[in-house]
């Protein structure tokens, strides 16, 4: 089983119950496969505390990793009749149709395709089970 990779951030939001300001605690993570977002979150006027598990990171606390962390890259080598390979992994995996695939290959292929740690990884070992051999790394 590989190892967990994640990456946290502390933000403030306000408070659902009193509305004061509310102590939240942000991490995306890979596990078991999945990319997950959980946030813990505590008011100190109030108490109110919750837990919200699963979901997809808000672009705030994304961005707010990005700046914190830096950008990881998804690397990739090997022969360039992988490259359907890579655009099939990333059509699945993004979401995107074919003319998109093709702009995010070349983005991979020249070292300029970055997002947060748990993303590239994600799609680092969706290619390694594709047979392309691929790595994230953070410059």
């Amino acid at each position: 089983m590989e190892q967990a990779v994640f990456e946290s951030v502390r933000y403030s939001a306000a408070c659902q119950d009193c509305g004061a300001e509310l102590e939240c605690w942000g991490v995306q993570a890979l596990v078991d496969g999945r990319l997950r977002w959980d946030v813990e979150s505590t008011c100190s006027a109030c108490g109110f505390a919750v837990a919200v598990c699963g979901g997809a990171v808000p672009a705030e606390q994304r961005d707010q990793m990005l700046s914190e962390h830096g950008p990881a890259r998804l690397q990739v080598s090997g022969p360039s009749a992988e490259w359907v390979a890579i655009m099939r992994v990333l059509r699945a995996e993004l979401g995107i149709d074919l003319t998109s695939a093709k702009t995010v290959v070349r983005r991979v292929l020249s070292g300029d395709y970055s997002g947060t740690l748990p993303e590239m990884e994600h799609l680092a070992r969706k290619l390694r089970e594709s047979g392309v051999a691929a790595v994230a790394t953070r410059p």
